[in-house]
């Protein structure tokens, strides 16, 4: 195992980061460890663990936005906002071994987005800044601290979803949303996977506002698709009313069943946690042809269908076949040891993505020092 180091200045950040692309080492950034079995095992990589950049920088309930450093837990960073009626609208969860684990820092290098995203947007649509050292063991900062920033790069883009492979986060600002009033779930029982991604689509088509929309294979003996709607509580049930009467068998959800469904769905939890997990994005309309093509699989749909969680020993080249058939791509999401080091986590890109890939991450990090072969 490598050694493990734990800065708490940007300086000492700075400082490793340069010793290690001089020497021509490599470095496994972590935030609270939520995420350790997602890649392959890297053994040879120093750890650097950041939640010594930890704590509030500042916050502005009334402008909406949030400055905290990257090893903040998401824990603290929720019970922050909510405290002021506020949310985090990309619904990020924790979904390590270790509850209560993760950092801000890592959901947003992880890009993790529950439910919400499907109108709310994703990580990356909700960073409005950053503070981070590159490869080099320079200190950078890119986008603001406001709302309306049009300056420069949009390297927050690029830093959401970048897995540690551009820069070590230490500070971000994100912009916050007003937590809704009122939650109502709404559900349908016994479709099949075609039938509940048309009503899906159907209802997101329809002037209501849905802000999730999900499909369990099976929920209490039965399947069930469920479509939430939040806001002020005379809009809720207007919009309600309206989804009533487009579905004639469309029935409300009580309140601790709802939220139970909407948290085993952010956290994947109706699937077998002894079978590899794929993460696949595919358009809605493709979706239920990749389940029927993997027999004798647990799966769940999120993000009215185009989000396909499922769990199966399927042959990886099959499974990576299918939702490139589809128009999408696969995420190994949860595997075995031996496994995560002999399939590559993410789906393979095509020469030219894959290229431009290496183009960008040299360009933050050209030593490697962030090249593990984690990914």
């Amino acid at each position: 195992m490598g050694a493990r180091f734990s800065p708490d200045t940007v300086d000492q950040l700075c400082d490793l980061i340069a010793g290690a692309a001089g020497k021509g080492e490599t470095l496994r950034l972590r935030g609270g460890g939520s995420k350790d079995d997602v890649g392959a095992p890297s053994p040879g990589a120093a750890v650097v663990d950041m939640r010594g950049f930890s704590g509030i920088v500042d916050y502005d309930p009334p402008e909406l936005v949030l400055t905290v450093r990257a090893g903040t837990p998401l824990a603290t960073v929720q019970a922050l906002v909510a405290a002021e009626d506020q949310m985090l609208a990309f619904d990020p969860f924790d979904q390590g071994a270790v509850p209560g684990a993760a950092t801000i820092g890592g959901v947003i290098a992880a890009g993790v987005a529950g439910p919400l995203r499907l109108t709310r947007g994703a990580v990356r649509d909700h960073l409005l800044g950053f503070e981070a050292v590159s490869g080099r063991g320079e200190r950078f900062i890119a986008g603001g601290k406001v709302v309306k920033n049009v300056t420069g790069f949009d390297l927050p883009k690029v830093m959401a979803g970048s897995w540690g492979r551009l820069a070590a986060l230490t500070e971000v600002t994100l912009k916050v949303m007003p937590r809704p009033q009122v939650q109502q779930t709404l559900v349908l029982r016994g479709l099949d996977p075609a039938s509940a991604i048309a009503a899906m689509a159907r209802a997101l088509g329809a002037p209501v506002e849905l802000s999730a929309a999900a499909h369990l294979a099976s929920w209490q003996g039965a399947s069930l698709t469920a479509m939430r709607l939040d806001g002020f509580p005379r809009s809720v049930a207007a919009r309600r009313a309206v989804l009533m009467e487009a579905f004639a068998k469309l029935a409300p959800m009580a309140d601790d069943e709802s939220a139970a469904v909407w948290d085993a769905v952010r956290h994947v939890r109706p699937l077998a946690s002894d079978r590899p997990l794929w993460r696949i994005i595919v358009p809605p309309s493709r979706a239920a042809a990749v389940i029927a093509a993997i027999p004798r699989a647990d799966w769940m749909l999120d993000w009215a269908g185009g989000l396909l969680w499922l769990a199966s020993e399927a042959d990886p080249a099959l499974v990576r076949k299918l939702a490139e058939a589809g128009g999408g791509h696969a995420m190994l999401a949860r595997v075995d040891v031996e496994m995560r080091g002999a399939v590559p986590t993410f789906h393979p890109q095509p020469p030219v993505l894959a290229a431009l890939e290496t183009r960008v991450r040299r360009a933050f990090d050209p030593a490697g020092v962030f090249e593990t072969g984690r990914f």
